[in-house]
């Protein structure tokens, strides 16, 4: 018991000067998910060689892989959550029983897909197009990533208990492994190369849900080989329920958050249908460049959530709010960059999927229109991983369910009647809205929760700008 107890006391993310700690724990995160944007480009730009028909079809699919990741991501940050907030506590055993619950939830939402993928995946397409190329290729790719799913839910499960405990070099492997694999096997299947049949868009997916089982079988042999801070024992396991409560008070918000995308996209492609397919491919290529300014703040979070989470479990205020002001001052930077980026050169961005000059008309100002609200974004995406880290996960939700749902799709709707480009500025309108929202749940939760924490033994509590005006 004592030994436990020291190796609590002394987990770097309770110990570590937080700006190194950050770095180190985020940095490997920041890699891996450069990579997973890297993967997303390349995989559009082998889809855009087949046709346009298959780009449109994969995405028209777009939405039900994200809601796919919404199910195991917003599982898994439930689970990061958990986990690091208990060993903060000095509570392992409910810890490792947090982990091993995890893995079986993995499973429950590799079935949930997997039904779908059989029963509904055609009747879905069909609700978006009525051309039979896309069709079928929609379909068989929406079938594949669904049934197969297993691997992707398994191995981020995994991926969210080992960052937990503040180990990230695992988890970058995982994805390393897995976007990679993605990358070599997805001209293969698609092209037909090394005397493979060529499958074209089903290629894609199969290709896919390979490189996923690849990564979890990884991912558990690390998970059960290796000594880690976390252990996970389906000997003598019995549900509880209670255990499953606490994972999803934070889970379930963020898979409704995450979920809300997958209805926004499906909601702009009925916006944008309206005016041509052009447009409806043009906003699939727009996700998948966004994703590259994007998951290096994402990254930026996988790194800060465990920290956030384990000192407040600690009652370790000040290294909280130092962590949240270098996550708003490095993802402001990120998303400045990006912006930079959408602007300078946004034609040579859009050449990189075969765009049509059709598509690069209507692309240079959507691309340039939209990324106005990435800085902005960038404090919505901080506030919320610090929700989320306190098990506020609801309040995540409702900023989300009021940038996309509640202001972005009806101005997007409205504005339709004007013209396409007028569509894109519902998005910078969008993240004003959350802006202004996250600023004030912010000061509730910073006044409620942080500032009101037991003083450190070490340090007097650190206030931020807001609190000082209120002295």
């Amino acid at each position: 018991m004592e030994t436990i107890k020291t190796e609590i006391k002394e987990n770097k993310m309770g110990t570590a000067p937080v700006g190194g700690l950050i770095a180190g724990m985020a940095v490997p995160a920041m890699f891996s998910m450069m990579v997973q944007a890297l993967y997303n480009i390349v995989d559009s730009f082998f889809v855009a060689k087949i046709s346009q028909e298959a780009l449109t079809a994969v995405s028209l699919a777009f939405p039900i892989q994200s809601l796919l990741v919404a199910f195991g991501v917003g599982t898994g940050v439930g689970i990061n959550s958990l986990v690091s907030r208990r060993l903060g506590e000095g509570r392992r055993k409910e810890a490792n029983s947090a982990a091993t619950h995890g893995l079986l939830l993995g499973l429950v939402n590799w079935a949930l897909f997997a039904l779908f993928g059989l029963f509904f995946a055609r009747q879905f397409i069909e609700g978006f197009s009525t051309d039979p190329t896309v069709i079928a290729d929609g379909t068989r790719f929406v079938q594949i990533v669904s049934i197969f799913s297993f691997g992707v839910f398994v191995e981020i499960n995994v991926e969210k208990t080992l960052q937990a405990t503040g180990n990230m070099i695992y988890p970058m492997v995982f994805q390393l492994i897995g976007a990679l694999t993605s990358l070599i096997l997805d001209p293969i299947f698609i092209f037909g190369w090394f005397g493979v049949p060529a499958m074209g868009v089903p290629g894609a997916a199969i290709a896919n849900v390979l490189a996923q089982c690849i990564a979890m079988c990884v991912s558990l042999t690390v998970l059960m080989k290796k000594k880690h801070e976390i252990e996970v024992n389906f000997r003598g396991f019995r549900l509880d329920f209670k255990i499953v409560r606490d994972i999803y008070a934070v889970g379930i918000p963020t898979i409704i958050m995450q979920s809300i995308a997958s209805v926004m996209v499906m909601g702009m492609n009925l916006i944008l249908v309206r005016f041509t397919d052009t447009a409806v491919a043009l906003f699939g290529i727009y996700f998948k460049l966004q994703s590259f300014v994007f998951m290096p703040v994402f990254g930026l979070m996988q790194g800060m959530m465990p920290i956030l989470g384990y000192n407040y479990g600690a009652k370790k205020q000040p290294r909280m709010v130092q962590a949240i002001r270098i996550g708003l001052v490095v993802s402001a930077l990120i998303m400045a960059a990006g912006v930079l980026l959408f602007w300078v050169m946004p034609a040579r961005l859009l050449l990189i999927f075969e765009a049509s000059p059709e598509m690069v008309q209507i692309g240079v100002p959507a691309l340039q229109i939209i990324s106005l609200c990435f800085v902005p974004a960038a404090v919505g995406i901080t506030f919320s991983t610090v929700f989320q880290a306190l098990g506020k996960g609801i309040y995540s939700l409702a900023i989300s369910l009021l940038r996309q749902m509640i202001v972005l799709l009806p101005a997007a709707h409205l504005l339709a009647h004007i013209s396409l480009n007028s569509v894109w500025y519902a998005f910078p309108i969008a993240e004003i809205f959350s802006l202004a929202a996250s600023l004030l749940l912010f000061r509730h939760v910073y006044r409620g929760c942080i500032r009101t924490m037991p003083e450190s033994p070490s340090a007097a509590p650190v206030r931020l700008a807001a609190d000082a005006r209120d002295q």
